[in-house]
C-alpha cells in the first residue's frame, strides 16, 4: 500500500511538471503511455521485490481499474514508440543531418536540459536548496519552457 502511494504521489507530480507537460505533448508518447512507463521503471526500482504486471497495472492513475493484458499492451506501444524515436535520431545522424542549422537549437535544448536535470538532483540530494540554488533551477525552468516553444514549431529547409 505504501509502494502504491509513493508511486501515485510521484506520477501526479512528474506529470502536472510544466517540463514534463511541454516534452511528453510534443513526445511519441500518449499521457496513458508516459504513465505506464513510469510505472514499470519505477515501481522495479522502489519495490523491494520484482512486480507482476497485474499489480503494476493497480499503480495506474485512472480510476478505473485496468488488466494486465492492457497495462502490457501499453508499456509494449510506449517502448515501440521510443524505439521508433532512437532510430529517428540515429537516421538523421547517419545523414549528417544533426550538422545542420536547424537542428542545432534541439541540441541546445537538450544540454540545457541535462543542466536543469543536474541542478534538480543536486536540490533534492542536499534536502535543502538555497535561495540561490531554487533560483537557478527556476531560471533555467523558464528558459527550458520558452526554448520548448519555439523548437515544437517544425522547421522548414530555406533552401529552396
Amino acid at each position: 500500500m505504501m509502494l502504491k502511494k509513493s508511486v501515485r504521489n510521484w506520477l501526479n507530480t512528474s506529470m502536472a511538471d510544466p517540463l514534463v507537460k511541454t516534452l511528453a505533448n510534443n513526445s511519441h508518447l500518449t499521457a496513458t503511455q508516459l504513465e505506464t512507463l513510469l510505472i514499470d521503471v519505477l515501481a522495479t526500482n522502489l519495490a523491494s521485490k520484482p512486480l507482476l504486471y497485474s499489480e503494476k497495472a493497480k499503480l495506474r492513475l485512472t480510476k478505473a481499474e485496468i488488466s494486465r493484458g492492457s497495462f502490457n499492451r501499453t508499456l509494449r506501444q510506449a517502448k515501440q514508440n521510443i524505439i521508433k524515436s532512437i532510430y529517428t535520431i540515429l537516421l538523421l545522424g547517419y545523414f549528417g543531418i544533426f550538422d545542420t542549422p536547424e537542428l542545432s537549437p534541439y541540441l541546445e535544448v537538450a544540454n540545457k536540459l541535462k543542466s536543469y536535470t543536474e541542478a534538480y538532483k543536486n536540490l533534492i540530494n542536499n534536502h535543502e536548496g538555497s535561495k540561490e540554488q531554487i533560483q537557478v533551477i527556476q531560471m533555467l525552468r523558464e528558459e527550458l519552457q520558452t526554448m520548448f516553444s519555439q523548437i515544437s514549431k517544425p522547421w522548414t529547409s530555406t533552401k529552396p
